[in-house]
């Protein structure tokens, strides 16, 4: 994500011809009323979520309610992504002010530290020493990376497209453990803010939990919330780079065809746009970051076009495909452990 507007000259010829369109067709204006209407409905469902909690009180119900929560969690998550990009405001202050709210306060991810993870995907998707998106954490995503990763990693691997969905069930609580072990780096921006937002959210979060439910239902609730936000928000970016080719320091590409061909779309109705918050429309997205994600759909058929024109291969394939492919390349990444544990 960047905090400098896409201007024409900015990306070379074949960018800076498509940015004209782009711009001619005043698609990077911003649009209040859109984003008036979608925050409001995230509030009503994130609010109405957590009175609702409070009006079910002691009840098994509330592994439901749990899931809606977990939703409404997403979707503020979604907005975050949207406010940290400049969609929402042209400015840096109010955005990140917004940011830190939505981000931090609502549901305990740090504004900061998630800006500076997400700007050096965008600057370099796919890329194995560059994308954090890819680095092998956990999971790897390359048969270079293969080679070089040991312990945890190199374990899961060999089964990591079986695992992918169930390590997702933890992602929540990653992106809190991230978010405070950000704190401890001295460039982050109005850390002490960060740091009381989050710790505001957690107080705020298990104390309305543990006050509502007994302790088994209280852990219970955690769990259930946690594990279906961390599922909903993986599989919300899962289908955008991964199985998409890994770029490494070897490869040479110009800025409009590194972010082309290590993005997939996804086609889908209004729906899909909805349950994705417009990540769908990925390769336009990481083209043009800070243009409103309305204005994703008007600009895909340009940008297609374009790609077309220029001879670059634009990708788009259903929902269920892309996990599809997604979790093939996880597979193929893996065989070569397979095969070596075989032998031994």
């Amino acid at each position: 994500m960047t905090d400098v507007p896409v201007t024409v000259e900015a990306r070379g010829s074949d960018f800076a011809r498509l940015a004209r369109k782009i711009n001619e067709a005043g698609l990077l204006d911003r649009r209040p009323l859109y984003y008036t209407l979608r925050l409001s409905l995230v509030g009503v469902a994130f609010f109405g979520g957590w009175a609702a909690f409070v009006l079910l009180g002691d009840s098994w119900w509330q592994m439901l309610v749990a899931f809606v929560l977990a939703v409404a969690f997403s979707q503020v998550a979604l907005a975050a992504h949207d406010l940290a990009h400049r969609q929402v405001f042209r400015n840096r202050k109010p955005s990140e002010f917004a940011g830190r709210l939505v981000g931090n306060l609502l549901i305990g991810m740090s504004y900061g530290w998630w800006t500076d993870k997400h700007t050096r995907h965008h600057a370099n998707p796919n890329h194995e020493d560059h994308d954090p998106d890819v680095s092998p954490a956990v999971i790897v995503w390359s048969a270079d990376q293969v080679e070089r990763v040991g312990g945890l990693p190199r374990f899961v691997a060999r089964w990591q497209a079986f695992l992918f969905f169930p390590l997702l069930t933890f992602e929540g609580w990653h992106l809190h453990v991230a978010s405070f072990k950000a704190l401890r780096n001295r460039s982050m921006k109005r850390r002490g803010l960060e740091g009381a937002l989050l710790v505001l959210h957690f107080v705020l979060y298990f104390g309305l939990i543990f006050s509502v439910l007994p302790f088994g239902k209280a852990v219970a609730f955690a769990l259930v919330h946690q594990a279906v936000f961390g599922v909903y928000l993986g599989c919300t970016f899962a289908p955008n780079h991964k199985g998409m080719p890994m770029i490494t320091a070897e490869d040479e590409l110009d800025f409009l065809r590194k972010q082309v061909l290590t993005s997939r779309n996804v086609r889908g109705g209004w729906m899909v746009d909805v349950a994705l918050g417009g990540l769908n429309y990925q390769i336009e997205h990481h083209l043009f970051p800070n243009m409103p994600t309305p204005n994703l759909r008007k600009a895909q058929p340009i940008v297609r076009a374009h790609c077309a024109e220029l001879g670059v291969e634009y990708l788009e394939s259903g929902l269920v495909s892309s996990y599809g492919q997604a979790l093939r390349h996880l597979y193929e990444v893996g065989e070569p452990l397979r095969k070596a544990k075989a032998v031994a």
